[in-house]
Protein backbone atom coordinates (compact mmCIF):
# COMPACT_ATOMS: atom_id res chain seq x y z
CA UNK A 1 0.00 0.00 0.00
CA UNK A 2 2.85 2.28 0.81
CA UNK A 3 4.52 1.39 -2.40
CA UNK A 4 1.42 1.89 -4.35
CA UNK A 5 1.11 5.90 -2.64
CA UNK A 6 4.96 6.30 -3.27
CA UNK A 7 4.35 5.64 -6.93
CA UNK A 8 0.98 7.95 -7.13
CA UNK A 9 2.63 11.51 -5.62
CA UNK A 10 5.61 10.73 -7.75
CA UNK A 11 3.44 10.23 -10.88
CA UNK A 12 1.28 13.46 -9.89
CA UNK A 13 3.72 15.11 -8.14
CA UNK A 14 2.90 18.44 -10.44
CA UNK A 15 -0.57 18.18 -8.30
CA UNK A 16 -0.01 17.59 -5.24
CA UNK A 17 2.64 20.20 -4.57
CA UNK A 18 -0.21 23.05 -5.64
CA UNK A 19 -2.85 21.08 -3.59
CA UNK A 20 -0.26 21.01 -0.68
CA UNK A 21 0.03 24.98 -0.87
CA UNK A 22 -3.87 26.11 -1.12
CA UNK A 23 -4.51 23.54 2.20
CA UNK A 24 -2.15 25.58 3.85
CA UNK A 25 -3.65 28.83 2.59
CA UNK A 26 -7.13 27.68 3.84
CA UNK A 27 -6.28 26.11 6.72
CA UNK A 28 -3.14 28.17 7.69
CA UNK A 29 -4.86 29.06 11.46
CA UNK A 30 -4.21 25.13 11.51
CA UNK A 31 -1.32 24.52 9.79
CA UNK A 32 0.95 26.97 11.48
CA UNK A 33 1.18 25.08 13.94
CA UNK A 34 3.28 22.75 12.11
CA UNK A 35 6.06 25.10 11.65
CA UNK A 36 7.80 24.53 15.06
CA UNK A 37 8.23 20.58 13.38
CA UNK A 38 9.41 21.65 10.20
CA UNK A 39 13.13 21.32 10.36
CA UNK A 40 13.05 18.35 12.56
CA UNK A 41 10.70 16.99 9.82
CA UNK A 42 12.70 18.27 7.40
CA UNK A 43 15.83 16.53 8.78
CA UNK A 44 14.38 13.16 8.01
CA UNK A 45 13.37 14.36 4.76
CA UNK A 46 16.98 14.69 4.09
CA UNK A 47 18.20 11.87 5.78
CA UNK A 48 15.95 9.50 3.57
CA UNK A 49 16.56 11.53 0.45
CA UNK A 50 20.70 11.18 0.95
CA UNK A 51 20.70 7.28 1.84
CA UNK A 52 20.73 6.62 -1.96
CA UNK A 53 24.33 8.48 -1.90
CA UNK A 54 27.35 7.09 -0.80
CA UNK A 55 31.22 8.73 -0.61
CA UNK A 56 32.23 6.95 -3.58
CA UNK A 57 29.63 8.66 -5.59
CA UNK A 58 31.46 12.05 -5.03
CA UNK A 59 34.56 10.81 -5.64
CA UNK A 60 33.91 9.46 -9.02
CA UNK A 61 32.30 12.96 -10.14
CA UNK A 62 35.36 14.72 -8.36
CA UNK A 63 37.70 13.03 -10.85
CA UNK A 64 35.91 14.95 -13.51
CA UNK A 65 34.31 17.86 -12.06
CA UNK A 66 33.34 20.74 -14.46
CA UNK A 67 29.91 19.47 -14.84
CA UNK A 68 29.71 19.58 -11.10
CA UNK A 69 31.35 23.00 -10.89
CA UNK A 70 29.33 24.40 -14.02
CA UNK A 71 26.74 23.49 -12.23
CA UNK A 72 26.92 25.12 -8.69
CA UNK A 73 28.23 28.44 -10.68
CA UNK A 74 24.61 29.01 -12.14
CA UNK A 75 22.76 27.77 -8.70
CA UNK A 76 24.47 30.16 -6.76
CA UNK A 77 26.19 32.61 -8.75
CA UNK A 78 24.15 33.43 -12.06
CA UNK A 79 20.94 32.64 -10.82
CA UNK A 80 20.60 35.04 -7.32
CA UNK A 81 22.14 37.72 -9.22
CA UNK A 82 19.05 37.09 -11.62
CA UNK A 83 17.06 36.88 -9.16
CA UNK A 84 18.36 40.24 -7.23
CA UNK A 85 18.54 42.01 -10.75
CA UNK A 86 15.03 41.35 -11.72
CA UNK A 87 13.62 42.34 -8.10
CA UNK A 88 15.50 45.35 -8.47
CA UNK A 89 14.27 46.60 -11.43
CA UNK A 90 10.52 45.62 -10.96
CA UNK A 91 9.86 45.66 -7.64
CA UNK A 92 12.74 48.03 -5.94
CA UNK A 93 10.65 49.69 -3.45
CA UNK A 94 10.43 46.26 -1.42
CA UNK A 95 13.35 44.74 -0.20
CA UNK A 96 11.47 41.41 1.63
CA UNK A 97 10.27 40.70 -2.41
CA UNK A 98 13.62 41.25 -3.72
CA UNK A 99 15.15 39.15 -0.72
CA UNK A 100 12.29 36.28 -0.57
CA UNK A 101 13.25 36.18 -4.93
CA UNK A 102 17.21 35.71 -4.41
CA UNK A 103 16.77 33.18 -1.68
CA UNK A 104 14.18 30.85 -3.75
CA UNK A 105 17.29 30.50 -6.26
CA UNK A 106 19.82 30.58 -3.58
CA UNK A 107 18.73 27.27 -2.07
CA UNK A 108 20.79 24.05 -3.24
CA UNK A 109 20.06 21.57 -5.82
CA UNK A 110 16.30 19.38 -5.21
CA UNK A 111 16.60 15.45 -4.22
CA UNK A 112 13.84 15.35 -6.24
CA UNK A 113 15.77 16.13 -9.59
CA UNK A 114 17.03 12.41 -8.92
CA UNK A 115 13.48 11.51 -10.03
CA UNK A 116 13.68 13.41 -13.18
CA UNK A 117 17.28 12.34 -14.12
CA UNK A 118 16.47 8.78 -14.10
CA UNK A 119 13.33 9.25 -16.16
CA UNK A 120 15.26 11.10 -18.81
CA UNK A 121 18.30 8.93 -18.32
CA UNK A 122 21.07 11.19 -17.74
CA UNK A 123 24.18 10.37 -15.47
CA UNK A 124 22.93 9.76 -12.09
CA UNK A 125 26.33 10.40 -10.21
CA UNK A 126 26.66 13.83 -10.90
CA UNK A 127 23.08 14.40 -9.84
CA UNK A 128 23.95 12.72 -6.38
CA UNK A 129 27.01 14.24 -6.22
CA UNK A 130 24.87 17.65 -6.72
CA UNK A 131 22.57 16.92 -4.55
CA UNK A 132 25.25 15.90 -1.60
CA UNK A 133 27.73 18.49 -2.22
CA UNK A 134 25.40 21.10 -2.67
CA UNK A 135 23.71 19.79 0.49
CA UNK A 136 26.64 19.80 2.74
CA UNK A 137 27.44 23.53 1.34
CA UNK A 138 24.26 25.06 1.94
CA UNK A 139 24.47 25.85 5.79
CA UNK A 140 27.48 28.48 4.31
CA UNK A 141 26.36 28.75 0.82
CA UNK A 142 23.46 30.13 1.66
CA UNK A 143 23.79 32.65 4.29
CA UNK A 144 27.12 33.80 2.35
CA UNK A 145 24.82 34.57 -0.69
CA UNK A 146 22.38 36.56 1.43
CA UNK A 147 24.92 38.66 2.59
CA UNK A 148 26.54 39.50 -0.31
CA UNK A 149 24.09 40.01 -2.33
CA UNK A 150 20.80 41.48 -0.28
CA UNK A 151 23.18 41.85 3.49
CA UNK A 152 23.37 45.69 3.55
CA UNK A 153 19.15 45.85 3.05
CA UNK A 154 18.13 43.37 5.51
CA UNK A 155 18.91 41.97 9.62
CA UNK A 156 20.17 38.35 8.75
CA UNK A 157 21.02 36.18 11.93
CA UNK A 158 23.90 34.35 9.94
CA UNK A 159 25.35 32.00 12.85
CA UNK A 160 21.66 30.98 13.98
CA UNK A 161 20.55 30.63 10.02
CA UNK A 162 24.14 28.58 9.71
CA UNK A 163 23.24 26.10 12.36
CA UNK A 164 19.93 25.71 11.62
CA UNK A 165 21.02 24.52 8.06
CA UNK A 166 23.44 22.35 9.38
CA UNK A 167 20.76 20.36 11.67
CA UNK A 168 18.45 20.24 8.75
CA UNK A 169 20.90 19.54 5.94
CA UNK A 170 24.16 19.19 6.00
CA UNK A 171 24.34 16.61 9.51
CA UNK A 172 21.46 14.42 7.83
CA UNK A 173 23.22 13.66 4.91
CA UNK A 174 26.60 12.76 5.97
CA UNK A 175 25.00 10.74 8.19
CA UNK A 176 23.12 8.39 5.49
CA UNK A 177 26.31 8.55 3.84
CA UNK A 178 28.56 7.34 6.42
CA UNK A 179 25.74 4.64 7.30
CA UNK A 180 26.51 3.34 3.75
CA UNK A 181 29.78 3.71 4.38
CA UNK A 182 29.65 1.48 7.21
CA UNK A 183 27.05 -0.94 5.79
CA UNK A 184 28.98 -1.53 2.66
CA UNK A 185 25.75 -0.12 0.55
CA UNK A 186 23.79 -2.45 2.06
CA UNK A 187 21.41 0.32 3.57
CA UNK A 188 21.43 2.29 0.09
CA UNK A 189 19.86 -0.96 -2.03
CA UNK A 190 16.92 -1.82 1.11
CA UNK A 191 16.44 1.66 3.10
CA UNK A 192 15.48 3.78 0.66
CA UNK A 193 12.42 2.34 -1.20
CA UNK A 194 10.97 1.13 2.51
CA UNK A 195 11.53 5.05 3.58
CA UNK A 196 10.18 6.61 -0.06
CA UNK A 197 6.84 7.34 0.78
CA UNK A 198 7.54 8.83 4.53
CA UNK A 199 10.10 11.15 2.55
CA UNK A 200 6.65 12.03 0.46
CA UNK A 201 4.50 12.50 3.57
CA UNK A 202 7.26 14.53 5.02
CA UNK A 203 7.51 16.95 2.07
CA UNK A 204 3.97 17.19 1.91
CA UNK A 205 4.02 18.39 5.79
CA UNK A 206 6.63 20.98 5.08
CA UNK A 207 5.00 22.67 1.97
CA UNK A 208 1.55 22.38 3.53
CA UNK A 209 3.19 24.27 7.04
CA UNK A 210 5.03 26.85 5.25
CA UNK A 211 2.39 27.98 2.70
CA UNK A 212 0.15 29.31 5.95
CA UNK A 213 2.89 31.74 6.50
CA UNK A 214 2.89 33.28 3.44
CA UNK A 215 -1.64 32.87 3.28
CA UNK A 216 -2.34 36.74 4.00
CA UNK A 217 -0.55 37.70 1.26
CA UNK A 218 -1.93 34.49 -1.45
CA UNK A 219 -5.47 35.82 0.32
CA UNK A 220 -5.01 39.22 -0.51
CA UNK A 221 -3.31 38.89 -4.08
CA UNK A 222 -3.35 42.06 -5.98
CA UNK A 223 -1.27 43.10 -8.76
CA UNK A 224 2.46 43.49 -7.67
CA UNK A 225 2.25 39.76 -5.94
CA UNK A 226 0.83 38.67 -9.41
CA UNK A 227 4.22 40.45 -11.04
CA UNK A 228 6.09 38.81 -8.57
CA UNK A 229 4.58 34.78 -9.51
CA UNK A 230 5.22 35.88 -13.26
CA UNK A 231 9.15 37.00 -12.44
CA UNK A 232 9.40 33.79 -10.61
CA UNK A 233 8.23 31.09 -13.69
CA UNK A 234 10.29 33.25 -16.01
CA UNK A 235 13.49 32.99 -13.94
CA UNK A 236 12.43 28.97 -12.90
CA UNK A 237 12.42 28.87 -16.52
CA UNK A 238 15.29 29.81 -17.11
CA UNK A 239 16.83 27.99 -14.31
CA UNK A 240 16.75 24.94 -16.05
CA UNK A 241 17.88 26.74 -19.88
CA UNK A 242 20.63 27.95 -18.14
CA UNK A 243 21.84 24.09 -17.09
CA UNK A 244 20.94 23.00 -20.68
CA UNK A 245 23.40 26.16 -22.30
CA UNK A 246 25.96 25.60 -19.55
CA UNK A 247 25.98 21.65 -20.88
CA UNK A 248 26.29 22.59 -24.51
CA UNK A 249 28.48 25.49 -24.39
CA UNK A 250 30.99 22.91 -22.37
CA UNK A 251 30.34 19.91 -24.99
CA UNK A 252 29.18 17.72 -22.13
CA UNK A 253 27.49 14.59 -23.55
CA UNK A 254 23.81 13.76 -23.09
CA UNK A 255 23.51 12.01 -19.84
CA UNK A 256 25.81 15.66 -18.50
CA UNK A 257 23.35 17.75 -20.11
CA UNK A 258 20.23 15.77 -18.76
CA UNK A 259 21.83 16.27 -15.01
CA UNK A 260 22.84 20.15 -15.36
CA UNK A 261 19.53 21.05 -16.75
CA UNK A 262 17.77 19.14 -13.87
CA UNK A 263 20.08 19.79 -11.44
CA UNK A 264 20.53 23.95 -11.49
CA UNK A 265 16.65 23.90 -12.80
CA UNK A 266 15.09 22.25 -10.03
CA UNK A 267 15.74 23.91 -6.19
CA UNK A 268 15.34 22.67 -2.90
CA UNK A 269 12.42 25.09 -2.35
CA UNK A 270 11.28 23.65 1.16
CA UNK A 271 14.62 24.54 2.75
CA UNK A 272 13.67 27.96 1.02
CA UNK A 273 10.53 28.11 2.47
CA UNK A 274 11.86 27.07 6.23
CA UNK A 275 14.20 29.43 5.94
CA UNK A 276 12.14 32.90 4.72
CA UNK A 277 9.74 31.46 7.77
CA UNK A 278 12.32 31.36 10.46
CA UNK A 279 14.30 34.41 9.66
CA UNK A 280 12.28 37.29 7.21
CA UNK A 281 8.98 38.62 7.51
CA UNK A 282 6.18 36.52 5.76
CA UNK A 283 6.62 38.71 2.66
CA UNK A 284 9.64 36.80 1.94
CA UNK A 285 7.66 33.36 1.98
CA UNK A 286 5.50 34.95 -1.01
CA UNK A 287 8.05 34.41 -3.61
CA UNK A 288 9.71 30.86 -2.46
CA UNK A 289 6.41 29.34 -1.99
CA UNK A 290 5.66 30.42 -5.22
CA UNK A 291 8.35 28.15 -7.06
CA UNK A 292 6.50 25.49 -5.98
CA UNK A 293 3.49 26.03 -8.37
CA UNK A 294 5.92 25.79 -11.40
CA UNK A 295 8.81 23.77 -10.73
CA UNK A 296 7.59 19.84 -11.21
CA UNK A 297 5.57 21.37 -14.52
CA UNK A 298 8.47 23.05 -16.17
CA UNK A 299 10.44 19.75 -15.26
CA UNK A 300 8.06 17.99 -17.21
CA UNK A 301 8.26 20.61 -20.14
CA UNK A 302 11.75 20.86 -20.44
CA UNK A 303 11.82 16.90 -20.28
CA UNK A 304 9.72 16.51 -23.40
CA UNK A 305 11.28 19.62 -24.91
CA UNK A 306 15.14 17.83 -24.21
CA UNK A 307 13.72 13.92 -25.57
CA UNK A 308 11.79 15.59 -28.86
CA UNK A 309 14.90 17.82 -29.62
CA UNK A 310 17.64 14.47 -29.60
CA UNK A 311 15.51 12.45 -30.85
CA UNK A 312 14.88 14.41 -34.18
CA UNK A 313 18.71 15.08 -33.93
CA UNK A 314 19.09 11.58 -33.93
Amino acid sequence: MLARFNQFIEKWIFLVTPVCVILGVVFSDITIHGNVLVPYVFAVMTFIGALKSSFQDIVHVFRHPLPLLLSMVCIHIIMPVLAFGAGSLFFSDNINLITGMVLEFAVPSAVIALMWVTIYNGSSALSLSLVIVDTVLAPFLIPLTLRVIVGSRVQINTSSMIEELLFMIALPAVAAMCLNQFSKGKVKETWPPKLAPVSKICLMFIQICNSSKAAPYIRHMNRELLEVIFAILILAAFGYALGWIAAVLFKQDRKMTVSMMFGVGMRNISAGAVIASSYFPAEVVFPVITATLFQQVLAAVYGTLFHRIKKEAS
